[in-house]
């Protein structure tokens, strides 16, 4: 017989069931991922070759099912913690992406109404393409003023973005570099 110690150390089995399936589900939002994003996760070569075979298989089918259970499997072995941290930032969910990404329009938005705007983009990252900014503002206004579709203005949004991520994952580097 089990003291009542031992029985309440262990998880109940619907409780282990519950993690089992939470970890699947995990697994099934990560087949939804793309490849880029999907190699910044820093998953075990194991649970990266599950999960490309998982989207080579039909939606619907036994097959992918199984799969599904295998990647749940596979699962157990990693840390989830990181992975919804991640999957969180790439729907845009984590309230550090939100900001980010209104930091962004921000700037946008002060570059659409003064173009002096782009020096201090030079100030802040000093890699950045000011020509190709100034053209997709100068482009921007433009489709405004004469009321066709937001495309250069959406545009302008994703160079700025990349200007900003790409300073992001340097400022990354450089703390990973200060802690070793």
């Amino acid at each position: 017989m089990t003291s009542p110690d031992s029985a309440s150390a262990q998880p109940s089995k619907t409780r282990r069931k519950k993690s089992m399936i939470e970890l699947q589900r995990l697994g099934e939002q990560l087949v939804e991922v793309a490849d880029d994003r999907l190699e910044v996760l820093d998953l075990p070569e194991d649970l990266l070759g599950a999960i490309r075979q998982a989207r080579r298989l039909a939606r619907h089918d036994d097959a992918r099912r199984r799969q599904m259970q295998y990647i749940g499997r596979l699962m157990r072995e990693v840390d989830p913690e990181p992975i919804r941290e991640a999957l969180a930032a790439v729907r845009g969910e984590s309230r550090h992406e939100q900001a980010k990404l209104h930091r962004v329009e921000a700037l946008r938005d002060d570059l659409l109404a003064d173009e002096r705007a782009l020096q201090r983009i030079a100030q802040a990252w000093p890699g950045a393409d000011l020509q190709r900014l100034k053209s997709l503002r100068r482009a921007a206004v433009n489709e405004r003023a004469e009321g066709r579709p937001p495309r250069n203005y959406r545009e302008l949004f994703r160079a700025l973005r990349g200007i900003a991520e790409s300073n992001d994952a340097g400022e990354d580097d450089d703390e990973r570099r200060a802690e070793q």
